[in-house]
């Protein structure tokens, strides 16, 4: 079923635990993300970068996820991740995405509500949740980079959300989008002071590469929505390499790209129940 960001996170909040995004780039690993949804019993949020919906199609995109949501007896939540172009993010909301991602971290902080509260009286209109950023996160998401110096003041958070009216915060505490060179420096205890500053659901980004220990520790001080997407490209690609490598003179294509559906499936799967959304559907968990 395909639900908004706010619903699933909801849920989230009063589960206390946290809701597996992953990022998706293709009809098999998003294929792969929703069967994990299924067998975990486990509520999805399926992130599309602005780069993928031109890759693969604004109206194709909704229509799969759509087709896929109809298929699944788990909720699952469309959601365009990091856009910075506001007519992109407008035409996604009018497609049928039942969330969005505001990412006006580099503008001012005034420009910056401006921008978000944009989004959100729009996405209102077609009952579509908001995402928003403060602080800047650091590493390569998409198409730009930031060095992640710039991290989220928690006295700056309450008006930022009152005066936005979003339904999901994204804040920099020190992690970084992209494979880690170094260990990760999550600043738990600014991570504690902004929970204690708003009731607005928290967004880790950058999760690629943290250890099982500091994403729950994440989660019990307060993250709900817990992205995940250089580690499905490395899972995907490597399987790919994998395929090609072993079938050899194979011509049909199907075959070395169920593999890599495999393998998305496989480590998603394990991401929920690392998040603790596993199990929260109704239904025996696999």
């Amino acid at each position: 079923m395909l639900v908004n960001l706010r619903s699933i996170l909801a849920d989230a909040q009063k589960g206390k635990y946290g809701v597996a995004s992953i990022n998706f780039n293709s009809y098999e690993d998003c294929k792969g993300i929703v069967e994990a949804a299924i067998l975990k019993r486990s509520p999805v949020v399926l992130m599309a970068t602005s780069t993928t919906v031109r890759y693969i199609g604004l109206h194709t995109v909704v229509g799969m996820v759509e087709g896929m949501a109809k298929s699944a007896d788990v909720p699952v939540c469309l959601h365009l991740d990091h856009a910075t172009d506001m007519q992109l993010i407008f035409d996604c909301i009018e497609a049928g995405f039942p969330s969005v991602m505001i990412d006006a971290s580099r503008e001012e902080y005034q420009k910056n509500i401006d921008l978000t509260r944009r989004v959100v009286e729009k996405a209102r209109k077609y009952n579509c949740s908001v995402e928003g950023e403060l602080g800047k996160i650091g590493g390569h998401e998409d198409d730009f980079i930031a060095d992640g110096s710039d991290l989220t003041v928690p006295q700056a958070v309450p008006r930022f959300t009152e005066e936005t009216g979003l339904d999901a915060l994204a804040i920099a505490v020190g992690t970084v989008h992209g494979f880690y060179k170094n260990e990760p420096q999550i600043d738990f205890p600014r991570l504690e002071a902004i929970r204690a500053l708003t009731e607005v659901p928290l967004v880790l980004h950058g999760g690629s590469g943290l250890s099982t220990g500091e994403f729950q520790k994440c989660i019990a001080m307060g993250m709900n929505k817990i992205n995940v997407g250089t580690e499905i490209k490395d899972v995907f690609s490597r399987a790919l390499r994998n395929a090609v490598a072993r079938l050899g003179d194979e011509m049909d294509p199907r075959r070395y790209l169920e593999e890599a559906t495999r393998d998305c499936r496989e480590i998603v799967m394990q991401k929920m129940e690392i998040f603790g959304c596993a199990g929260k559907v109704g239904g025996a968990v696999i």
